[in-house]
């Protein structure tokens, strides 16, 4: 990295130009209709600097000084509006897209001004917009947005590097993924199926412009959530030449190529290597990742009325065992002996056609997901029989969806309001032995299944009392056709009601409450026990959770935002595992399936709390988002008690910060304390039993004993350099991120291994029923420096 620094800067800087201003372009239309609207005065955030737009709603500002901004619009009859934010260079024109609403009443004693922190009619509350400087420059996530959410109220983060899902006390199940409309299943590498999480995620960072986050009061039109909806939404291609980017990050190589097809049609290609694998093998370490994605945007404005959107995201995963290591430590034997050999893809294409009217648009989206997942294990990795092996694993899943919304203006309510269909294959091909306290469970089954859900939603919004009070009411019902309990759309009616009222121009109160189902995930669907699918037999039905939220906001300036929250959530028929006895919402942030049992849906539940969070956005160039969460995450165990889940975290602080230098230089930190988590024990009489540990070759958990434990609390310092250089035909960009900058060591379950005499082998007791086990000491977490370069031309 250093000699690739230095030749950067000996031979490639001198021969360009030095850097100049930059311009952006960009284009004001109506929220609603679509149409451009002239004579609209815009500005950069925070400055004098702007322009007017023309007759076709374009402008174009110059001399700008390049890095990252928002532009402000306004016009009379209209709201004002802050752009999303945008990155300005010398070596390209970027552009961007102003959406303007009507303003239906002329408003006096209060005034709510522009501002980059989003607020909508539906969802007064829980919703937090990340932009583009905040995804780019996160200490500690290298440009991964499933870690730069970690950082909101709310999120919850461990000392496993896994980018898990957890919100407000839910599972890693429990959340939803869109891109630019279109429901994404996966959007992390080596994804565990049935949950959300995984160690690196797929989505690359060079197409995020914006992502909104809601821990709550999700819209009608977003189903089959009960903790997190997170929207992405992505550039477009460039508007008037073809652009390079090449990036070399923490773990890949990726290559991003975009630019214009036409007068109307822009488009937007990546592709990313990873070199974990190589690198791995270097370190010795016991398992060798290896992934590679793709990723693809295509938008055409056919005219000023219809546009046409094809995405597509698409991953290969291969997680190899590092068997070459020569006389391997205990943690090294300990992971070698528990984790399989697993190769896994995915993808996600869809459409998403808009129409326009004068009054609203209309949107049509088709998709298709395809998860294919396979794994297999041999006791001690010794594939030398067939009898050795201990899973043979393979899955897929397959989701053919069309939904269809209108969204309209009527005598100043707006109206969203349409229906979804969804076509699902869902196959499994299991070869497993389990063993539980009443002795051995051979699982063996095949299973081909066809589910058709669908769904209807409606939801209304006003503002009354000359804007001051928002009201929204949300009306959602889903079924299917896997089992006649959950064929009726009125067992699955799920109203949502919002509410807003602004105090002042600076303050406001906002509330939500609602009802939200959610269907167990395919793997639970599709279980098989004699033959049967056993949980169809046990009425499997959908999860809900009912949720109650009110919050105090506060908007001292444009650029700053004070909020505090307090949240409750009543979880109702979770799935509860027979064997384990034990629920679901436990499980999930580990690796490989969850769900793939038998269970019962009778589980209750109950998550709560307060949020508060301060957010400040400067146009210098200064953030800070400082946020604590304090939640209590519990389930009825079998006598009726409440119980810690394994997501109780009870105190969740984040402190992120970054600023501006001069000659484009920036710095970031981010210190994130998390409270101990709950765990539970080892079964110790279990796991030491022959037959037991053969099955597995890793200790069992004593669910009696569930999450009786709990770790100290973790915290970690992630500190972040970063340089660019705009020049005339190349913007350069490098930066240093260090993790764990003082070496936190987290504390960790305790490794289990077999104990071994002088000769290597296994000493057994009990008549050789048993294996004599021995615990060791393991903890988590290194400094963890990686260095970024950027090239973009």
């Amino acid at each position: 990295m250093k000699v690739l620094y230095i030749i950067c800067l000996t031979f490639i800087l001198p021969i360009l130009a030095s850097a100049q201003n930059a311009s952006l372009k960009g284009r004001v239309v109506d929220a609603m209709s679509n149409e451009p609207l002239p004579f609209v005065n815009v500005i950069i955030s925070g400055t004098t600097t702007g322009a007017i737009t023309d007759l076709n709603g374009d402008f174009i500002i110059s001399g700008l000084k390049p890095g990252f901004v928002r532009v402000e619009a306004s016009f009379v009859g209209y709201k004002r509006a802050v752009s999303s934010e945008v990155e300005v260079s010398v070596a390209s024109t970027n552009t961007v897209e102003i959406e303007m609403e009507q303003q239906r009443e002329q408003i006096e004693e209060v005034t709510v001004t522009a501002s980059p922190f989003r607020k909508t009619e539906e969802s007064p509350v829980s919703l937090r917009s990340i932009g583009l400087g905040e995804i780019e420059k996160s200490p500690g996530a290298n440009r991964d947005i499933s870690r730069v959410i970690q950082s909101f109220p709310g999120v919850q983060s461990t000392p496993a590097y896994r980018n898990d899902v957890i919100i407000r006390g839910g599972g890693p199940s429990e959340s939803r993924f869109y891109l630019d409309g279109v429901e994404v299943p996966f959007i992390n590498h080596f994804a565990t199926q049935g949950a959300s999480g995984g160690p690196v995620g797929i989505i690359n960072a060079d197409f995020l412009r914006e992502v909104d986050y809601y821990s709550g009061a999700f819209p009608a039109n977003r189903g089959n959530a009960l903790s997190g909806v997170l929207e992405f939404f992505q550039v477009d291609g460039n508007r008037d030449r073809l652009k390079f980017q090449g990036t070399l990050g923490a773990s890949e190589l990726a290559a991003t190529l975009d630019g214009p097809v036409g007068e109307k049609t822009t488009f937007i290609f990546s592709a990313r290597r990873s070199y974990l694998q190589f690198l791995f093998s270097v370190l010795e370490l016991p398992f060798l990742p290896n992934f590679t994605d793709m990723q693809f945007k295509v938008r055409s404005r056919l005219n000023k009325k219809n546009e046409l959107t094809f995405i597509g995201l698409g991953a290969f995963d291969v997680f190899d065992l590092n068997l070459d290591i020569e006389n391997p430590d205990e943690q090294q034997s300990f992971i070698l002996s528990q984790i399989p050999v697993n190769e896994q893809w995915n993808y996600t294409v869809g459409a998403v056609y808009k129409h326009f009217s004068n009054t609203g648009y209309q949107t049509v989206v088709l998709s298709r997901s395809h998860l294919n997942n396979g794994a297999y294990k041999y006791f001690d990795n010794d594939d030398s029989s067939e009898e050795n092996k201990i899973l043979d694993y393979s899955s897929e899943e397959i989701e053919n969806k069309i939904r269809f919304e209108n969204t309209i203006r009527m005598n100043g309510t707006k109206l969203n309001f349409g229906a979804n269909l969804d076509f699902v294959t869902y196959t499994n091909a299991t070869q497993q032995r389990r063993f539980y306290g009443d002795g051995i469970l051979n699982v063996d089954y095949n299973t081909s299944l066809n589910v058709v859900k669908w769904g209807l939603f409606a939801q209304a919004s006003r503002k009354l009392f000359r804007e001051q009070l928002t009201l929204s009411l949300g009306l959602r019902a889903d079924a299917n056709n896997y089992s006649s309990s959950m064929s009726n759309l009125l067992e699955q009616f799920s109203p949502r009601f919002s509410a807003s009222y602004n105090l002042t121009s600076r303050w406001s109160v906002n509330f939500n409450a609602g009802r939200y189902y959610q269907l167990p995930s395919y793997t639970t669907l599709g279980f098989k026990q004699n033959g049967e699918l056993i949980n169809k037999e046990n009425d499997l039905t959908y999860i809900s959770s009912d949720h109650l939220i009110g919050g105090l906001e506060f908007r001292p300036k444009q650029t700053v935002l004070f909020t505090l929250e307090g949240f409750w959530k009543g979880y109702k028929n979770y799935p509860f595992s027979v064997k384990d006895n034990i629920s679901l919402a436990n499980k999930g942030a580990d690796y490989g399936v969850v769900g793939d049992e038998e269970v019962l849906s009778q589980s209750e539940g109950r998550a709560y709390g307060a949020e508060f969070q301060a957010r400040v956005n400067a146009s210098n160039g200064f953030n800070l988002n400082l946020s604590y969460t304090l939640v209590r995450s519990e389930f009825l165990n079998g006598t009726n008690e409440y119980i810690p889940t394994g997501w109780d975290s009870r105190h969740l602080l984040n402190i992120t910060s970054t600023t501006e230098l001069k000659k484009n230089w920036s710095i970031g930190g981010r210190w994130r304390f998390v409270g101990g988590l709950p765990y539970t024990p080892y079964d110790m009489e279990r796991s030491s039993l022959v037959e037991a540990w053969n099955l597995t070759g890793s200790p069992y958990f004593d669910f009696a004993r569930l999450n009786a434990e709990r770790f100290a609390a973790f915290h970690q310092l992630d500190v972040r350099v970063d340089k660019a250089y705009y020049l005339n035909k190349v913007t350069m960009k490098f930066y240093l991120d260090i993790q764990n900058m003082y070496s936190f060591k987290a504390e960790q379950q305790d490794i289990i291994v077999r104990a071994t005499d002088d000769n290597g082998n296994f000493i057994l007791t009990d008549n050789e029923t048993r294996y004599l086990l021995r615990r060791v000491k393991n903890s988590a977490g290194t400094v963890l420096p990686t260095i970024g370069i950027i090239l973009q031309f």
